[in-house]
């Protein structure tokens, strides 16, 4: 019935693991999944996490269904720690939430939302280029159609704000323009708060309806306050925004798939209308959204003394992530390295954009057992204070032996 089937292309990210599954070299390095290590290369489970789960057990939570639109409860603390404490739209219940799985659920809810109830033509979506691969497949499946904007500055290992400007002024009117919150996913370069506050005035100015994917508050700088800046801001100056919003990195909870998707409104009452369309858009997709994540969750910030302590935790993640950086940029120069690694420690979050080439990430796997995605994005959360001299000395080399046009 289904010989017509084509096998599917391989996932880059899951044929870069298989590889490293498959190499027996004791030294080998995988530098491709986004999930955070210790350093130790261990995953690490959250004392905060690890509490709560207690707890959950202790108090012999009941397994029943979530409401469709998940524990109401859970949904209004993780809005709060995105949007803030003293958000007005939110305080006023003119924000639509409901929980949702995780990252990619909430940009697919978004993507049907936008696709079902867009007045006249559908909008185009643009996202970064590059951005999180995800982000393409699941606007398109929506039935929206992807366009890029201009984000990456190769010569300067940063943001071409300059092009991404011009981009989004020359989009049309109340485009969906798709941004990251913060540790922008793959690059690791942010824009600064003044050249924020210049991307909102355009986009105010130009009608954008603004998609914004936070998917490392907290997890960036170690500060989940200073990591919401740019939603905020968005926020404050009148954007009706939509916010896909995981728990995924920030609390560890890769497999629990748990995260909120939100939507500024006009008013209560738009809200409402809102978030009876959410409902009614989960409920096909997936009926209901499981509990463990959002009880592990509530439970932390529920409580103050857990609260701090997974600020604690996420400061410990983010700070671990941040020396590495420059524990690598020092190896390098250790090595011989004599070109200007300073965009390692500019960027932020768990990647880092190396600017290695193609030819470069495949002579790495080759020659020294080290496995990243060709486009050169390093997970920094696979290196750690025993190979990070490994790790530079292979870099050193594959820049000598295929440097870079």
């Amino acid at each position: 019935m289904w010989a017509n089937v084509p096998m599917g292309p391989k996932d880059p990210i899951l044929g870069v693991t298989e590889a490293f599954q498959a190499d027996t070299n004791p030294s080998k390095l995988n530098l491709g999944v986004g999930a955070y290590r210790d350093d130790n290369g261990k995953p690490w489970t959250l004392p905060s996490v690890q509490e709560a789960c207690e707890r959950i057990v202790k108090a012999d939570y009941p397994h029943e269904y979530a409401p469709i639109a998940g524990f109401k409860t859970f949904v209004d603390k993780g809005l709060k720690l995105a949007y803030g404490d003293d958000c007005e739209v939110l305080n006023s219940g003119s924000v639509a939430g409901i929980q949702a799985l995780s990252g990619t659920g909430s940009l697919r809810i978004c993507g049907e939302f936008v696709s079902r109830f867009s007045e006249g033509t559908k909008p185009d979506v643009y996202v970064p280029d590059p951005t999180w691969g995800n982000h393409i497949p699941i606007m398109q499946d929506s039935g929206l159609k992807v366009k890029k904007y201009r984000y990456y500055d190769k010569k300067t290992n940063g943001v071409d704000f300059s092009g991404l400007m011009e981009d989004l002024k020359a989009a049309p009117d109340k485009s969906v323009i798709l941004m990251h919150v913060c540790a922008h996913n793959p690059t690791g370069a942010d824009p600064t708060l003044d050249q924020w506050a210049e991307i909102s005035a355009l986009a105010k100015k130009k009608g954008h309806f603004v998609v914004m994917d936070s998917a490392y508050q907290g997890f960036a700088s170690g500060d989940p306050d200073v990591d919401a800046a740019s939603l905020r801001m968005f926020v404050k100056d009148g954007h009706q925004i939509a916010l896909c919003q995981s728990f995924a990195k920030n609390f560890g909870l890769y497999g629990h798939r748990i995260g909120t998707f939100s939507m500024v409104c006009a008013d209560p009452e738009e809200a409402k209308k809102v978030e009876s369309q959410l409902k009614i858009l989960a409920r096909p997709m997936y009926s209901n959204p499981p509990i463990q994540g959002a009880n592990i969750i509530n439970t932390i910030l529920d409580d103050p003394a857990l609260k701090q302590q997974w600020f604690d935790d996420v400061k410990l993640m983010a700070d671990r992530i941040i020396s590495m950086r420059q524990g690598l940029t020092d190896a390098l120069v250790k090595n011989g390295s004599t070109e200007d690694w300073a965009h390692i420690n500019a960027q932020i979050g768990m990647f880092c954009f190396s600017g290695l080439t193609p030819e470069q990430c495949d002579l790495l796997a080759s020659d020294h057992s080290v496995y990243l995605t060709r486009n050169g994005r390093i997970s920094m959360a696979g290196v750690t204070s025993k190979n990070t001299d490994y790790l530079a000395n292979a870099i050193v080399d594959v820049r000598k032996k295929a440097p870079a046009s």
